[in-house]
């Protein structure tokens, strides 16, 4: 069985940028490396989640429940797993990064429930995926925390760049800082590594968060050099 290593954030805290940093860095140490990203946007099996996002079961995040909301995203990783990299997983020694996973639901959806309910739906949300369902559980999920204001001024930035349009989570800003805190209690009570991403009111420069990943990545490996 290989290594499933999830890398974890808010939109803006630069997931999609250091994933293929991370995977390029231990396939020069010899690894056999993959990456994966959720959702799967050009899959059929995103089609609920595409519709959710883009506003048409309502225009809040909280129009549609916690456990709703997640079952779009767990049926997602259930049919690409079976679907595409079940195989890849299986072999000895293979690393698989993925770009969000199950924590992207626990960060999320906790944000749409009262505090008094958190623990419960992290126990719900992990049952649910890892063992009704069947999906492999990560070995890590390193979380990378960029502050909310920094990381929703990012997102207008890449908005304004490639026109790409901001969903419903990045519109409401609120629930973006909903999501913060909630992502913090979330990496503590399930065990995450937390990359704290920012200074005072800044990013950090790129190859400053990427070091720390690698080191997390390598003890997990077994890599000493």
């Amino acid at each position: 069985m290989g290594k499933l290593i999830v890398i974890e954030g808010l939109d803006g805290s630069g997931k999609s940028t250091q994933a293929p940093i991370l995977a390029e860095a231990l396939r020069s140490m010899g690894k056999e490396v993959r990456e994966i990203s959720f959702p799967v946007y050009g899959s059929d099996s995103s089609a609920l989640v595409r519709m959710y996002l883009g506003g048409e079961f309502g225009s809040r995040p909280g129009d549609v429940n916690a456990y709703a909301a997640s079952s779009f995203y767990a049926v997602d990783r259930f049919a690409s797993y079976k679907k595409d990299w079940k195989a890849f997983y299986e072999k000895e020694d293979c690393v698989l990064i993925a770009t969000r996973y199950t924590s992207a639901n626990e960060i999320h959806q906790l944000a749409k429930l009262e505090r008094s309910e958190w623990d419960d739906f992290l126990r719900w949300a992990e049952d649910f995926e890892y063992r009704k369902m069947g999906i492999p559980r990560p070995d890590a999920v390193l979380y990378l925390d960029m502050r909310y204001d920094i990381a929703l001024s990012l997102v207008g930035g890449r908005s304004e760049a490639t026109g790409q349009k901001k969903d419903i989570h990045e519109l409401d800003t609120d629930y973006m800082a909903r999501c913060h805190e909630a992502a913090a209690y979330a990496s503590e009570k399930l065990g995450w590594k937390t990359i704290v991403c920012y200074r005072d009111n800044a990013p950090l420069p790129m190859h400053e968060i990427s070091a720390e990943i690698l080191k997390e990545a390598k003890t997990l490996l077994g890599i000493s050099r």
